[in-house]
């Protein structure tokens, strides 16, 4: 039986987060792990807390994204990071708008509590959430990566990059094609083990260039 939401997460080396992740995902959704040459047994743990496991190993989020997106087969796709800096029962009021017919693409905006959001990468999302407002006239205050839009409308946007600058590029060809698109307030939490991203200066440099190169090409 088909699920009504299917729920991506990309994956690397998160084998600790995952079972309280996967425990607290709302009835009716159905995880996809992708698992992006994690070494830490994420995709055996994943599997025997009833996933459904993708192996992608182009290494990369929109990579992972996008392998799991094209793996979908329910009528709305969800997206959520996999490492517990989200709370995956919030997935049902990310998804309600999109269910409801109110929403074509909804975010999740995070509200983080103490200790979970750099203040680095707080800044570079307010930043980018900033462009993408006067890019695309999207009330936007946050990039975060718990989001959800249906999935066969996901799939015609042709999204092609395939590092951190996925969810902008989804953002910015939805708005192109005239979605329309929301927020949400989520809970945002420390994670589960060491960030890879967000939680260093390096790993948030990288997203912003990658980032940078989306809005670059969508400017030609």
């Amino acid at each position: 039986m088909t699920a009504a939401v299917d729920v991506v997460f990309p994956c690397l080396d998160e084998a600790l987060a995952l079972p309280t992740v996967l425990a607290d995902l709302p009835e009716g959704m159905r995880a996809i792990v992708v698992d992006n040459g994690s070494t830490d047994g994420s995709a055996e743990v994943a599997a025997a807390h009833g996933a459904v496991v993708v192996s992608e190993a182009r290494r990369g989020f929109g990579s992972a994204a996008h392998a799991g997106l094209l793996a979908a087969q329910a009528p709305i796709v969800a997206f959520c990071d996999g490492d517990g800096s989200f709370v995956s029962a919030d997935l049902a009021i990310v998804v309600a708008p999109v269910q409801a017919g109110t929403a074509d693409l909804v975010l999740g905006r995070r509200r983080a509590t103490p200790g979970s959001w750099p203040l680095h990468a707080r800044v570079a999302n307010a930043y980018l959430a900033s462009r993408l407002r006067s890019l695309t006239g999207a009330t936007l205050h946050d990039l975060g990566p718990m989001r959800a839009a249906r999935r066969e409308m996901l799939l015609g946007l042709a999204l092609t990059d395939r590092r951190s600058g996925y969810p902008l590029e989804m953002v910015l060809r939805a708005a192109r094609a005239g979605w329309r698109i929301s927020e949400t307030d989520v809970t945002y939490r420390p994670r589960v083990g060491r960030s890879k991203v967000t939680g260093t200066v390096r790993g948030t440099a990288t997203a912003i260039a990658d980032m940078t190169k989306v809005l670059r090409e969508d400017a030609r």
